[in-house]
């Protein structure tokens, strides 16, 4: 499975590092919360909120460099739109291995 990276953050901050921990600290704060919000939205079969939510997610998922996992998430995201969740597992999986990833940073 893709590893998330900090490739894409190094590149938006540069040298400063004060800003590079600031982008991290914003992800490290937003992803649980969006994460937990897609969960809840999916539990409750509200597809389209967590439609709305995988959206939401897929920014981060590009930021961490998971190209495969945002396309993965685009993908996912069309299926809920549509009612289906296709691609759920997959999705998920990508969640876990960026919550592991998060922790460990």
């Amino acid at each position: 499975m893709e590893q998330p990276n900090q490739t894409y953050i190094n590149s938006l901050s540069g040298d400063d590092k004060a800003f590079k921990q600031k982008l991290i600290d914003v992800i490290k704060k937003e992803f649980p919360e969006e994460k937990q919000v897609y969960f809840d939205n999916y539990h409750a079969k509200n597809y389209k909120l967590a439609a709305d939510n995988v959206h939401k997610l897929k920014h981060k998922i590009s930021i961490l460099g998971l190209e495969k996992g945002y396309e993965v998430a685009v993908a996912y995201e069309n299926n809920l739109l549509e009612g289906s969740a296709n691609q759920k597992d997959l999705f998920e999986a990508i969640l876990t291995n960026i919550t592991k990833y998060l922790e460990e940073i």
